[in-house]
């Protein structure tokens, strides 16, 4: 599989203070993302996701390190060209409509006059705006603007679009909407890099991710590849039975309509519960394995930090 992304021994720091201290950012990060996946970059507020962001862009420039875009410098014109980019907090001038706005930016990345209208109008209905085409920003929705927002970065139709915390401040189902574009957007064969801290979403639609803590990658790799399968705990609910005779199964906690919560650890004990509720005559009402989350994961490396 190709390379589109390459990283290599990044390092960035700034001035910092009344009296100048360097304050370093990045400390030697090295990535790669290969052609058509999506790929989750991780991190705590602060970590440096969108300094890494702004280097590989070229609004700023590493201390040290390489950064190759499809086999080009990330400076080049060659690699301009194939991306598309959100920030986190873009500035929309407020009195353009949808329509206009996106004119306005196919005008900068010189898109063809003859596809022009064409490819307006399918970012709009791809993002799900259609029925606000003529509808000025001011009037947007925050969920409104962040997909005007991504269709905006897909306005010179790219092949690798770098997404700045695009899911943040969404309600759930805003975020859902922006999932499904992101999933379309891999369906079409772009690549797509996503900077975020909502676990739940990378967790669902990302390939591949890496974990940055510090200015450090201290994790990445396929998902599968870096959660555990092995069942954690096993979440029973039932009922007819009393608390004390669930007390050394696991974490026992008494529910709504007289049912009981409880958390096994140990997997030879799974059986003791189910001949336990044979023997009082109750009934178990869901019996659910817990295997290692991103979420897991990711708090894990943090606190080893």
């Amino acid at each position: 599989m190709d390379t589109v992304l390459r990283i290599e021994n990044i390092h960035k720091s700034f001035k910092a203070g009344f009296i100048p201290k360097r304050k370093k950012i990045l400390d030697g990060i090295s990535l790669e993302v290969n052609g058509g996946e999506i790929f989750g970059y991780l991190g705590p507020n602060g970590a440096g996701k969108t300094t890494t962001l702004k280097c590989v862009l070229g609004l700023i420039f590493p201390d040290k390190g390489k950064i190759q875009i499809f086999g080009h410098s990330n400076l080049s014109l060659q690699a301009k060209e194939k991306i598309g980019f959100l920030p986190e907090n873009p500035y929309f001038y407020d009195y353009l409509t949808a329509t206009e706005f996106l004119s306005f930016y196919s005008d900068l990345t010189l898109v063809k006059k003859e596809n022009k209208q064409a490819q307006i109008e399918n970012l709009l209905q791809l993002v799900g705006l259609n029925q606000a085409a003529d509808l000025q920003l001011r009037k947007f929705s925050r969920g409104m603007l962040q997909r005007i927002g991504l269709a905006q970065a897909l306005i010179n139709d790219p092949s690798l679009v770098f997404l700045d915390e695009p899911l943040g401040g969404l309600d759930p189902l805003g975020r859902k909407e922006i999932r499904d574009v992101i999933i379309r957007l891999k369906e079409e064969g772009k690549t797509v890099f996503l900077s975020s801290h909502i676990l739940q979403d990378i967790e669902m639609i990302c390939d591949r991710v890496a974990i940055l803590v510090s200015g450090k990658i201290i994790n990445q790799g396929a998902l599968q590849d870096l959660i555990s399968e092995k069942v954690k705990v096993t979440e029973i609910t039932l009922s007819g039975v009393k608390t004390e005779d669930c007390k050394d199964l696991g974490d026992c906690y008494s529910a709504q309509e007289g049912r009981i919560f409880l958390k096994v650890f140990e997997e030879e004990k799974i059986a003791t519960v189910i001949q336990l509720v044979q023997t009082k005559k109750g009934k178990i009402h869901s019996l659910i394995p817990r295997t290692e989350t991103l979420e897991d994961l990711f708090v894990g490396a943090v606190k080893q930090r």
